[in-house]
């Protein structure tokens, strides 16, 4: 999944954490600078700059925050993620065919792995960050 992430990214002209901060804007249709920072790992200047770095190249653009005018939601150029889509395709047919050879009880337990693994490796990395696990 990494190496398919990087050469996706190089083929959309972004870097692995531009297309990871990218994938994160999407799925949360618009994020607050401070989420995308604490969803990347980015210190608040690293993200301000990546969010430049999206805005020029056309993938995001900033918008108020209908409910505090004081915010800006970053928000993802629907035009760009358009391109994205069409970029990802082949690979979203390819796992698609192999999810097809299961069943709908055995791809149940995949789902059911997958939704609460994800949120663990979230919980891990944060560890990591925090500094709260050391090496054996």
């Amino acid at each position: 999944m990494g190496l398919h992430s990087i050469a996706a990214a190089t083929a959309a002209g972004l870097q692995a954490t531009e297309w990871y901060a990218l994938s994160q804007l999407a799925l949360a249709d618009g994020l607050t600078s401070g989420q995308l920072s604490e969803r990347t790992g980015l210190t608040t200047g690293a993200t301000t700059r990546l969010i430049d770095r999206l805005e020029r190249a056309g993938y995001v653009r900033r918008a108020a925050d209908p409910a505090d005018r004081r915010k800006v939601i970053v928000k993802p150029v629907s035009e760009a993620l358009a391109g994205i889509a069409a970029l990802v395709a082949p690979a979203r047919r390819t796992i698609a065919a192999v999810l097809d050879r299961y069943t709908p009880e055995q791809r149940a337990v995949l789902f059911d792995y997958f939704e609460h693994a994800a949120p663990a490796f979230r919980e891990a990395t944060e560890q990591i960050r925090a500094g709260n696990v050391t090496p054996s």
